[in-house]
């Protein structure tokens, strides 16, 4: 069964400034949760997301038990939307799509995840006693970061 997560943000911010930040691999470990272990393998030295770029992580979503995890961005749009999608990792799908909104109060941002859990209906099961709320608390923890680094919150 296919799954999806949305949530968006009104980041205080141009457009250069969040596409930047979040068209750059290496700040994906910065708005996710330690416990996560999330370590970029991939070497881009801040390089901007391209169509077709592979990255390459190490993820511990349960139990320390480290994962590997390949994404490609499958689709850009400078400065207004791209898509990371799943290769090879704990998902048996995972599409995320990013969107960015110039407004006049800076960007919205937009996240749209849709996603698929493997092993039939022992996926489904895990899905609602663990994996639902794991990826709200991820998306939360982004969530605080992006307002303490664009909106200040808490300064």
């Amino acid at each position: 069964m296919r799954y999806r997560l949305y949530r968006e943000q009104q980041l205080h911010c141009d457009i250069d400034s969040a596409w930047r930040f979040f068209s750059s691999p290496a700040n994906l470990a910065k708005i996710t949760p330690a416990d996560m272990n999330f370590i970029t393998l991939s070497a881009y030295n801040n390089e901007e997301i391209y169509e077709g770029m592979i990255i390459d992580y190490t993820v511990s979503p349960i139990l320390k038990i480290s994962l590997k995890w390949r994404t490609r961005i499958s689709q850009v749009a400078l400065k207004r939307s791209f898509t990371d999608f799943q290769e090879k990792g704990p998902y048996k799908y995972w599409n995320h799509f990013h969107e960015f909104i110039p407004n006049s109060e800076g960007v919205l941002i937009k996240d749209t995840v849709d996603y698929e859990l493997p092993f039939g209906i022992f996926g489904k099961i895990a899905h609602g006693i663990f994996v639902k709320n794991k990826l709200a608390q991820i998306f939360d923890f982004r969530y605080g970061i992006l307002e303490k680094m664009f909106n200040k919150a808490g300064n």
